[in-house]
């Protein structure tokens, strides 16, 4: 079977699958919305009837089938519904807007330092207890990512390699809580390694 150039720039062509089904979904929408109006009319009539008054049927048909158009309209012009939390945004260009809803993450990890740091600020256990072993866990880390050792693993190297004021500091429980001053600079010496 040979088709020409012709035949498939013809403008008389037969209607698409999509052309079919549009024509049935009109009619699929003209009958529920027949079956939405006279379900509401006979409603509407019967709970009228049943106060006592009396309209005509066809103010009831025209007054439900306006409400019908009414609320498609509204439906067809509403905005899209706002993503859902914590779907990923797409790739690509930020849409220029501020998610205020949206947890931030640099946000909680200071938060994370912040409210120990803040409770344990007169109190030596309560310090001994929350920040010091956090503190011995980031210097762990910090060795095993830069070193490939541990406090555990290697004291000697360990010891070596933090310095004897940090290794005396997260060794040995303070009598006091270090001074801001003083926080930062052990954080100052983790941050070298």
């Amino acid at each position: 079977m040979s088709t020409s150039i012709d035949d498939l720039l013809s403008s008389a062509e037969e209607p698409t699958e999509e052309a079919r089904r549009s024509g049935g979904d009109r009619a699929r929408w003209v009958v529920r919305t027949l079956a939405v109006t006279a379900a509401i009319v006979v409603v509407v009539v019967v709970g009228l009837r049943a106060v006592g008054l009396q309209v005509s049927l066809w103010i009831v048909v025209a007054g439900v089938l306006a409400v019908l158009a009414v609320r498609r309209v509204t439906a067809a012009l509403s905005p899209p519904p706002p993503p859902q939390t914590g779907a990923r945004a797409p790739a690509g260009e930020e849409p220029g807007t501020w998610n205020w809803s949206a947890r931030d993450a640099l946000r909680a990890a200071i938060n994370k330092w912040e409210r120990p740091l803040d409770w344990c600020s007169g109190n030596r256990e309560r310090f001994t207890e929350r920040v010091l072993p956090r503190l011995g866990e980031l210097a762990d880390e910090r060795l095993r990512q830069k070193h490939g050792v541990t406090r555990e693993s290697d004291p000697a190297r360990a010891r070596a390699l933090l310095g004897e004021p940090l290794w005396t500091f997260l060794a040995t429980p303070a009598r006091r809580p270090p001074s801001p001053r003083d926080l930062a600079a052990i954080v100052a010496e983790l941050e070298k390694l």
